[in-house]
């Protein structure tokens, strides 16, 4: 496994993290056991840097990842985002990211986790309704009790960043960065990160299945599968972004790869300054992914998967109406 430093952090990482998410249930059943038996694989290859959030499985997730590391604490970094809220299927209902409810997601998460620090701590989308210098102050607070080692930021403009590191200095962006969504990039967040010396984790670098060529069509979703509602699988969007992936499609063949170990070859072609976080809730996933790292992309591929997908190739928003409105604030 090759390790990075994360940004000017003291922190050394692998070039790849694991998000744990789809451990709990968000992308249909998942099986405990096996994702502590992932999560144990993944520190058995080398991987020390897990993503997770005190709202997936509703502190489910925090858990399985505390059983997993149990022995192995010096292993792993543990990022955790705070303050959202996930009803019994998954889906969002709203987030706080007051002072009050830093301190209370920061105390379970330790208890959960079984640690008495977190490495990275971060809210997982800045609050409108509080600014963005009380909620980071509240955290840098936890830091000085020792309670939390470096922080973070989710899904945050430009703006946010800069304001939240005249507080305290973050250590990390965490953006959604794939093929079908240079929003980081696009948008200048990376950019205002990298002021500040902050390293970048790239999630849902698979488009959420849409890259690997899982579902081909809005009907292989399965019946009460959360992306449904999203519009890059909405019919009219899905056929134009299949027309994507099949030119990819020849890419791998070519390089004798999967869809999803391409996809995962060109973030980490972007530079060692971006960690994408790819999620895997088996251990036979985990182990393709680790493949990627086995790739190389020339830079004659990455020009043509340029030609491919140029940025906003992709049709449809990579979230529905009301969660896009959550994040870039």
């Amino acid at each position: 496994m090759e390790y990075v430093q994360f940004g000017d952090s003291p922190l050394k990482v692998s070039r790849m993290g694991l998000g744990c998410m789809g451990m709990s249930g968000i992308y249909g059943e998942s099986d405990d056991n096996e994702s502590i038996a992932t999560i144990q694989r993944a520190l058995d290859l080398g991987i020390n840097f897990f993503d997770t959030s005190v709202s997936y499985g509703s502190g489910h997730n925090q858990e399985l990842i505390g059983k997993a590391i149990k022995g192995r604490r010096d292993a792993a970094i543990l990022h955790s985002k705070f303050g959202s809220r996930r009803d019994a299927g998954g889906t969002s209902v709203g987030s706080s990211a007051s002072a009050d409810r830093v301190r209370e997601d920061c105390e379970d998460t330790l208890r959960r986790f079984g640690v008495e620090a977190v490495d990275i701590f971060s809210p997982s989308r800045v609050d409108p309704d509080i600014p963005i210098e009380d909620t980071i102050g509240a955290a840098s607070r936890l830091v000085a009790d020792g309670k939390i080692r470096f922080l973070g930021i989710s899904e945050a403009s430009p703006d946010s960043i800069r304001r939240a590191n005249a507080v305290h200095p973050l250590v990390s962006l965490q953006m959604e960065f794939s093929l079908f969504t240079r929003d980081p990039v696009t948008g200048g967040n990376l950019d205002a990160a990298r002021e500040f010396g902050m390293g970048m984790m790239g999630y849902a670098v698979f488009g959420r299945g849409i890259l690997t060529g899982a579902y081909r069509k809005f009907d292989d979703l399965p019946e009460g599968d959360r992306r449904r509602d999203w519009p890059r699988y909405q019919p009219g969007n899905i056929e134009h972004n299949m027309t994507l992936l099949d030119r990819i499609a020849v890419l791998a063949a070519e390089k004798n790869a999967t869809l999803a170990q391409i996809a995962l070859a060109w973030a980490m072609a972007q530079g060692t300054h971006i960690v994408p976080i790819p999620g895997a809730k088996s251990r036979g996933h985990l182990e393709e992914n680790v493949k990627a790292l086995e790739i190389e992309l020339t830079p004659e591929d990455l020009a043509r998967l340029e030609a491919i997908v140029p940025a906003g190739a992709a049709r449809g928003d990579r979230y529905p109406e009301r969660q896009m409105k959550r994040v870039n604030r």
